[in-house]
């Protein structure tokens, strides 16, 4: 499975958002963006399928990719292309669910849990926070390009870093290994979105 071009990974929050949340990522994918993952666990199940029927449209309309971060039969119900997992999730049962058409990402936080990735059940991992981030402020040290760097080396799949990414710090990530990025709190806080997000793309494509 070849990851969603470029791959920059838009995760939701709608609790940080200026915009409604639709509005927020229409104006992401009109930027350039072709990636979206559906991350509101605070929602109730049919409550994400909900919302999920609402951001599926717009992602249609530009042929983007969206995941669910959940449970893979969560995903299926709304309708996702994909699933994120958690660390240490059943990446067999996801890639059964899905097939070989699904991406299916997990977060890693260790060099060790990088290492154990099986690419023909996982297409990803997520690994942060890359930076001091505002989103998730306890979610332990930064681990800044070195670590991005050795969880590169040690994973058979493509890490996407997320945590404290700007436009400004895309690069140094990159060149540490990462095959992209994934933003959250940056976009979703952001009163024009589409401009923050063209300038992520910039940094990215700088770099490609």
């Amino acid at each position: 499975m070849r990851l969603p071009e470029p791959p920059l990974l838009l995760v939701t929050d709608r609790t940080q958002t200026r915009l409604p949340l639709g509005r927020v990522v229409e104006r992401a994918l009109a930027a350039g963006c072709r990636w979206v993952s559906l991350r509101e666990r605070d929602l109730r199940d049919v409550e994400q399928v909900v919302l999920a029927a609402v951001l599926r449209p717009l992602t249609d309309l530009v042929a983007a990719r969206l995941t669910l971060h959940g449970s893979p039969a969560l995903a299926k119900a709304a309708g996702a292309d994909g699933v994120h997992l958690p660390s240490g999730a059943d990446a067999r049962a996801a890639r059964a669910a899905f097939g070989t058409a699904g991406l299916i990402g997990m977060s890693v936080h260790s060099v060790a849990e990088a290492g154990e990735l099986d690419p023909d059940l996982v297409d990803y991992a997520v690994a942060g926070p890359a930076f001091a981030t505002a989103s998730k402020p306890g979610y332990g040290p930064a681990l800044g390009a070195e670590g991005i760097a050795a969880m590169a080396r040690a994973s058979k799949v493509p890490i996407i870093a997320i945590g404290g990414v700007e436009a400004t710090n895309v690069a140094e990530v990159l060149d540490a290994g990462a095959a992209g990025v994934a933003v959250m709190g940056g976009v979703m806080r952001s009163s024009e979105p589409e401009n923050t997000m063209k300038r992520l793309l910039a940094a990215l494509r700088s770099r490609s």
